[in-house]
């Protein structure tokens, strides 16, 4: 068919007829002439690019909420599409990226994982996202993550958006080796890395998520959860356990609509709380090892086949005492609630908030016989109610002032000295993900996703 036989059909028709290309065909096609593109590129109708988006292996925008809950009041279809082929091209082929665009592929990437259909319950497999599955089948077994990380252009903001997109995501074949596995520790347990500022835990100075922290608290979470010495040298591509992509989804009952609840977070109910720490002696051994306050610490402690790293986990269940509202949020007033562990002395008390950048923070203290003893800080990764719970970083409370910890945090609120920080905590519902028990499905190259 020449092409004036061609552009002298239908609009209709030629319209059905680009439906049985590629995007990146139909692009090619608005070149033609002028007609197909102003068929093409019509801003009063994207019928055509909303039929091309919806045959893509992706989630209907229509049925996505954020990780808050929020609809899409407006969508744009075309820069939706031009977005995600754009991703899949630099993904399948890195050399067509033009420079600086690593920035653009992340905040495209972070979208499609964050804009999700909900699940109606903890149980329910029927709406699992196509958007998670798909970043899945293609990143898996990829260095995306790594050539980030250890590129010297990486400027900071791409280095948080790549390790919240990481944590997301779960473990790669860099994480399962003996280096990635001391880099998280080394990071996790350099004290530098807590100050008054950033309340002692994941976040930055300037009151954002350090995602690079959180990153760091899934990683050495995840080595008490999969088995990463097993798996080294073996072909992985990707793990299906607790804490990887598929838990992320926010769960939202059709009955239920955060803005109208108070415990819009879901907290109360029964919880699992799990923690690290290594030993105290090599804690401070590791710290005091660099030979100024800004030098490299030996982290050979952390490659020694006789390091020490205790995991435990307890149940609590969490109750809400009351909100207060919040003028920044008033949709998500603060929550304020007590967690009891059955069969012992100890209790938890604490509030969560939205944070300055849309996260959910959860902050308490713990101890025994109404003593606080401990403090955390964490961030709700996913969305509300997601199965993949809260990640975050504990450490102690009370101590003496002369001692190698500093003072204590919440009792002197102007101590300058560095805090004693123990370690991870993983805090999870006790319902989540009833079909992924603490172990791990590997794929390789063999599985589909």
């Amino acid at each position: 068919m020449s092409s004036s036989r061609f552009t002298s059909l239908p609009n209709e028709v030629i319209e059905q007829l680009l439906l049985r290309l590629d995007p990146i065909d139909v692009a090619r096609v608005s070149q033609c002439c002028r007609l197909l593109r102003l068929v093409l590129y019509n801003p009063k109708d994207q019928a055509l690019w909303r039929e091309l988006y919806l045959d893509l292996p992706l989630d209907d925008p229509r049925n996505c909420v954020s990780l808050q809950g929020a609809r899409r009041n407006d969508i744009d279809w075309r820069g939706l599409l031009q977005r995600f082929i754009r991703v899949r091209t630099v993904l399948c082929d890195p050399s067509l990226a033009r420079p600086g665009e690593t920035l653009a592929t992340l905040q495209s990437l972070l979208e499609l994982v964050t804009w999700v259909p909900p699940l109606v319950d903890i149980d329910d497999f029927h709406n699992i996202s196509l958007n998670l599955a798909w970043v899945v089948a293609t990143l898996r077994g990829t260095s995306f993550f790594e050539d980030i990380e250890f590129s010297r252009d990486t400027g900071e903001e791409e280095r948080q958006l790549a390790a919240r997109l990481h944590t997301l995501f779960g473990l790669t074949a860099q994480d399962i080796t003996v280096a990635g596995r001391v880099r998280s520790r080394a990071f996790l347990y350099d004290l530098r890395n807590y100050c008054k500022e950033n309340l002692w835990g994941p976040k930055t100075v300037d009151g954002g998520i350090n995602w690079i922290h959180i990153r760091a608290i899934h990683h050495v979470v995840s080595m008490h959860i999969v088995d990463l010495q097993e798996m080294e040298g073996a072909n992985f591509e990707f793990a299906i356990f607790p804490m990887s992509i598929q838990t992320t989804q926010i769960v939202l009952p059709p009955e239920l609509n955060p803005d109208e609840e108070e415990d819009w977070a879901g907290i109360m109910g029964l919880w699992q709380v799990s923690f690290c720490f290594c030993d105290h002696t090599e804690l401070l051994k590791y710290n005091a090892s660099a030979p100024n306050a800004d030098g490299t610490l030996d982290t050979s402690v952390f490659e020694a086949m006789d390091f020490g790293e205790v995991y435990r986990t307890l149940n609590v269940t969490v109750t809400k005492i009351h909100t207060v509202p919040d003028p920044k949020y008033p949709k998500r007033p603060v929550i304020h609630f007590m967690a009891e562990m059955p069969d012992t002395a100890s209790s938890m008390k604490g509030t969560v908030r939205m944070t300055a950048d849309d996260q959910v923070m959860f902050h308490f203290i713990s101890g025994q016989n109404d003593q606080a003893v401990w403090y955390s800080l964490g961030i709700q990764v996913g969305g509300l109610r997601s199965p993949y719970g809260v990640l975050g970083a504990w450490g102690t409370d009370f101590h003496e002032p002369d001692d190698p910890v500093g003072e204590p945090v919440f009792s002197m609120p102007k101590a300058s000295a560095s805090l004693y920080i123990l370690g991870p905590f993983w805090m999870r519902r006790d319902t989540a993900a009833p079909g992924l028990p603490m172990n791990h499905v590997s794929l390789n190259a063999s599985h589909n996703y």
